[in-house]
C-alpha cells in the first residue's frame, strides 16, 4: 500500500515539474525569467522551456499600446485662474526589462509625470491661450513624457487633453461674452442683409425707371414719326387735291364771271366763328361786283330767269357789326 501512496506522490511531483518547466507565452505579452534572482532573458510569445525551482518567470507584461485615462488635474493658470485638465496618454512597452527593473510602476510614473508638466506648461498660459492652444499644449506634454519615459522601457505615442474645466464665475462671463458675441454677429449679419436689400432694390427701381424712361422716350420718337408721317400724307393728299382741282379748272376753262361769283360765295365764310370781331372787305370786292353786275347785265333776261345760279344783291344798311358785309342770297 505504501508503494502505492509513493508513486502517485511522484507523478503528481513530475506533472509540477513538468508544469514548470513549460510555459506558454500568449501572442501580445512578454514574460521576465529571473535564475536565482538576477535577469536571465525575456520570454517572447510562443513555447518556453524553464528550469523549475532555479528559474522563475514574473508577471506578464502586456506590450501592446496602452491608453490610460488619468483624473483631472487642478492647474493654475498664468493669471492665476485654477483650471481643471483631464488628460489622456497612450503609450507602449517597448522594453519590458526596462518596464520592470528601471521603474517600479510605470504607469503611476506617467500619471505623475504628466501632472507636473502639465503644470509647467500651462502654468506660462494665459486662461483664454489654455482654451485655445490644446494642440501646443498636447505636443509640449508628448515631447516631454517620451524623452522622460523612453528609459522606462516606454514609448509615448500621443497625449490629449480630454477636457478643460474653468471655474463656474469663469464660465458664466465666458457664456455672456459669448453670447453677446453672438447677438453682435447677428446683428451685423442683419444690417447687411438689410443693406444688399436696400441696394438690390434702389438698383432694381433705378433700372425700371431707366427701363420706363427709355419706353417713353420710344413711344414718343414713335408718335412724332407717326405725326411727321401723318402730316406728310395729308400733305401729299391735300397737294393732290389742290393739283387735280387746278387741272379740273384749267380744262373746263372757267369763265372770268364764274370764278368772280365764286370769290363772292367765299367771302362770307370768312366771317364765320364767334372769335371773328373786325373784318375787313378787301379792296378787290367791288372790281368783282362790277365784272359780276356786267355780266350779268350783258346776259339775255332768258337766260338770268332760267340760269341755275340765281343771285341778287343786297347791301346791308349798316356796318355795325364788323363781321358783316356784303352778301349775295341765292
Amino acid at each position: 500500500m505504501v508503494p502505492v501512496i509513493l508513486l502517485v506522490i511522484l507523478f503528481i511531483f513530475v506533472l509540477i515539474l513538468l508544469a514548470k518547466t513549460i510555459r506558454v507565452i500568449p501572442q501580445g505579452r512578454a514574460g521576465i525569467v529571473e535564475r536565482l534572482g538576477k535577469f536571465r532573458t525575456v520570454l517572447e510569445p510562443g513555447l518556453h522551456m524553464v528550469v523549475p525551482i532555479i528559474d522563475r518567470v514574473l508577471p506578464l507584461i502586456d506590450v501592446r499600446e496602452q491608453v490610460v485615462s488619468f483624473p483631472s488635474q487642478s492647474v493654475i493658470t498664468e493669471d492665476n485662474l485654477v483650471v481643471g485638465i483631464d488628460t489622456v496618454v497612450y503609450f507602449q512597452v517597448t522594453s519590458p526589462k526596462d518596464a520592470t527593473y528601471e521603474i517600479t510602476n510605470y504607469i503611476r510614473a506617467v500619471d505623475e509625470l504628466t501632472s507636473a508638466t502639465l503644470r509647467n506648461v500651462v502654468g506660462g498660459l494665459n486662461l483664454e491661450q489654455t482654451l485655445t492652444s490644446r494642440d501646443q499644449i498636447n505636443a509640449e506634454l508628448r515631447g516631454v513624457l517620451d524623452a522622460t519615459t523612453g528609459r522606462w522601457g516606454l514609448r509615448v505615442s500621443r497625449v490629449d487633453i480630454k477636457e478643460i474645466q474653468p471655474p463656474h464665475s469663469i464660465q458664466d462671463s465666458m457664456e455672456k461674452q459669448m453670447r453677446a458675441e453672438r447677438d453682435r454677429r447677428a446683428a451685423i449679419l442683419t444690417a447687411e442683409g438689410q443693406k444688399q436689400s436696400d441696394i438690390l432694390t434702389a438698383e432694381g427701381e433705378s433700372r425700371a425707371a431707366i427701363l420706363r424712361a427709355e419706353a417713353e422716350k420710344q413711344a414718343q420718337i414713335l408718335r412724332a414719326e407717326g405725326d411727321a408721317q401723318s402730316a406728310i400724307l395729308r400733305a401729299d393728299g391735300e397737294a393732290e387735291a389742290v393739283h387735280k382741282v387746278f387741272e379740273a379748272i384749267h380744262q373746263s376753262n372757267p369763265s372770268q364771271q364764274l370764278l368772280t361769283y365764286q370769290y363772292l360765295q367765299t367771302l362770307p365764310k370768312l366771317a364765320d366763328g364767334q372769335a371773328n370781331k373786325l373784318w375787313f372787305i378787301p379792296t378787290e370786292l367791288g372790281d368783282a361786283l362790277r365784272g359780276l353786275g356786267n355780266a350779268f347785265g350783258n346776259l339775255p333776261v332768258s337766260d338770268i330767269n332760267d340760269g341755275s345760279a340765281k343771285a341778287t344783291y343786297t347791301k346791308p344798311d349798316t356796318f355795325e357789326n364788323p363781321s358783316q358785309g356784303y352778301g349775295f342770297n341765292s
